[in-house]
């Protein structure tokens, strides 16, 4: 069963690294949270343990993008912020557990056996509208089965469109969801981005998926 360890202290890492080694795992580690993003999308692991402060990228910021992508797998942070409000914060941002440190190697594992003889969901590998699909696992986008190229914000946006299965999302409500913003005066980025996507996804292609509703917001959906 594979596990990823995103940690840059490479002391408690090498602690951790040997302990599920010896208890059967096979274990990648990053050291760095770009790298740790990376891997999390490229791989499908039965587990992710992050640390919250980390080079490149925090550990927030990696599993809002994780959960953005589609990925439903179970995320145990581990952090040095032990306060309630840090580890409440922790679970509402996406984390399924939550480890202070210091913390005992016996107590790790017990929580990591006990989230894996959960139910796991049913993993979703793609998406599909008409002829638009996307790649969940390789992170890739296809219409008509040519590759389209997407910057991250924009295939962020893609993704959470197609998981509405066609239902109207306000510019708050993406700009909330996709961007983390709640300020109402920067709905012109969602207009712009809306703008950028349409271009690569559906103006040399029939039907047209992304729709414009007026005074309510976008839908993609096939009409």
């Amino acid at each position: 069963m594979n596990l990823l360890l995103i940690e840059d202290d490479l002391k408690i890492a090498a602690f951790i690294l040997k302990g599920l080694r010896k208890a059967g795992y096979m274990v990648d580690h990053a050291t760095e949270g770009c790298e740790g993003l990376r891997l999390a999308l490229e791989q499908t692991y039965a587990l992710l343990i992050i640390d919250l402060m980390l080079p490149g990228m925090n550990g927030i910021e990696i599993i809002r993008k994780f959960r953005q992508a589609g990925r439903d797998g179970p995320v145990l942070i581990l952090s040095a912020k032990n306060d309630i409000e840090d580890r409440v914060q922790g679970l509402q941002d996406g984390a399924d557990d939550y480890l202070g440190k210091p913390f005992s190697f016996a107590e790790l594992l017990a929580r990591i056996e006990a989230r894996l003889r959960r139910p796991q969901p049913v993993i979703t590998s793609s998406l599909c509208v008409a002829d638009l699909k996307v790649d969940l696992v390789r992170g890739k986008v296809y219409r008509d089965s040519h590759e389209i190229i997407l910057q991250p914000l924009e295939y962020s946006l893609l993704v959470y469109l197609m998981r509405q299965n066609g239902r109207v999302v306000s510019k708050d409500t993406i700009l909330q969801e996709v961007w983390d913003f709640n300020a109402g005066s920067l709905t012109n980025v969602v207009e712009s981005r809306i703008c950028q996507l349409r271009e690569k996804i559906d103006r040399s292609y029939e039907p047209k998926l992304i729709h414009t509703i007026r005074g309510c917001g976008y839908a993609l959906m096939v009409q």
